[in-house]
């Protein structure tokens, strides 16, 4: 037929070396190593006599769709269904699954946790299947509910809401157990138009990225922790451990020019090209090296995350004596119109409540700020 002739033609101007014939799926494999098939004999006089050579055709999920940062949101957003999430991975397309229900996010349950539940929630984010189904919180722990536990999908459906489940409590299971994911990711050469150089190691140094058939550096205005984690994404390298605006202690021996500014990303783009910039022309305050855009960036990072139900829970008012917060007021901890209030006479009403913070990452959290440049509060 007219439609299979381009094909044809194709498969007739090429040796074609067949590997496999017969594959028959049904659909939930995750690979198709585990389809039934044959193989084809090496002294086969016609392999496949009665066909032709497989091809598919692959749609990109909404992460891969070009200039996908600037699309509506997916429709499951739109129309408040429960959806899905990773979180606590380094790379694209691994983490912590994380599924929305009544406003709130929680975590999966490990038990029964299998390839098969894995790929549809790496096809419902819009990856291939998977290539491992975590568990034992081998990428971090989450906080607050676990939604789902026991989760047995058939890997035909589209949603992880549609596999059979269990709704349990905290009680039941621990984020000890929370499920995780690494997923086979769409091959986009996101990682062809960005590189490194200059820095002392392969995990840092000036971000060159390819436009047309030139490389070169990118422009720091604006350049922050935002953009810095999708270059880490783009490049492969995991998190940002530090978004650099001066690059000018990292060798200057192959520097090229400037060709990319006004660099604005949201956060969640797989490419510097999906965020907003100035496109071809340029407009940067300083285009010496030294202000090019840099990157340090990390296999793993902390995540800090307030308690916050503890903060409502604990929060009080308190009229507290004027003459009881001087060391307050010293350390700028009071308001402004603290200076014209009748010291020592009078008082200040102050909102308290006790907080917690919690590290979800798989990193232990280092401040930017060495120790010798600490401010010590010794009277709170």
């Amino acid at each position: 037929s007219a439609l299979h002739s381009p094909c044809r033609l194709v498969a007739e101007r090429q040796q074609l070396n067949y590997r496999l014939h017969s594959v028959s799926c049904t659909g939930t494999e995750v690979h198709l190593s585990l389809c039934a098939f044959e193989l084809v004999r090496g002294n086969a006089s016609a392999p496949c006599a009665a066909g032709m050579p497989a091809v598919v055709s692959c749609a990109p999920g909404p992460l891969f769709a070009t200039g996908g940062a600037h699309k509506k949101k997916p429709r499951q957003q739109q129309q408040g269904q429960p959806r899905i999430r990773l979180k606590g991975g380094a790379k694209v397309g691994e983490g912590r699954v994380e599924v929305l229900k009544s406003s709130a996010w929680g975590t999966v349950c490990d038990d029964r946790w299998n390839l098969q539940s894995a790929s549809v929630v790496c096809r419902e984010l819009g990856f291939g299947s998977a290539k491992e189904a975590l568990t034992g919180a081998r990428m971090g722990q989450g906080t607050g509910p676990i939604h789902m536990s026991e989760v047995q999908c058939e890997g035909t459906e589209t949603s992880l809401w549609h596999c059979p489940l269990k709704n349990i409590t905290e009680e039941d299971c621990k984020h000890s157990e929370d499920a995780a994911v690494r997923c086979n990711v769409p091959y986009m050469g996101y990682e062809d138009l960005i590189r490194l150089a200059g820095g002392r190691t392969v995990s840092e140094g000036r971000v060159e990225v390819k436009r047309g058939n030139k490389w070169g550096t990118v422009c720091s205005d604006g350049w922050t922790t935002k953009e810095a984690m999708v270059a880490c994404r783009q490049l492969g390298l995991g998190y940002s451990l530090h978004a650099v605006t001066e690059t000018w202690y990292w060798d200057a021996s192959n520097v090229t020019e400037m060709v990319l500014s006004g660099v604005k990303c949201e956060g969640h783009e797989m490419s510097l090209s999906h965020c907003q910039h100035h496109g071809t022309s340029l407009s940067c305050k300083n285009t010496g090296t030294r202000f090019a855009a840099g990157v340090i960036c990390s296999e793993t990072a902390s995540d800090l995350l307030l308690h916050a139900p503890l903060v409502q829970e604990t929060a009080y008012i308190e009229d507290r004596p004027l003459h009881m917060l001087y060391c307050a007021a010293e350390e700028n901890c009071l308001s402004s119109s603290a200076r014209h209030a009748n010291w020592p006479y009078g008082h200040r009403r102050l909102l308290r409540f006790s907080s917690q913070i919690h590290n979800n990452g798989r990193a232990d959290f280092r401040p930017k700020a060495g120790r010798h440049s600490w401010v010590w509060h010794e009277c709170h």
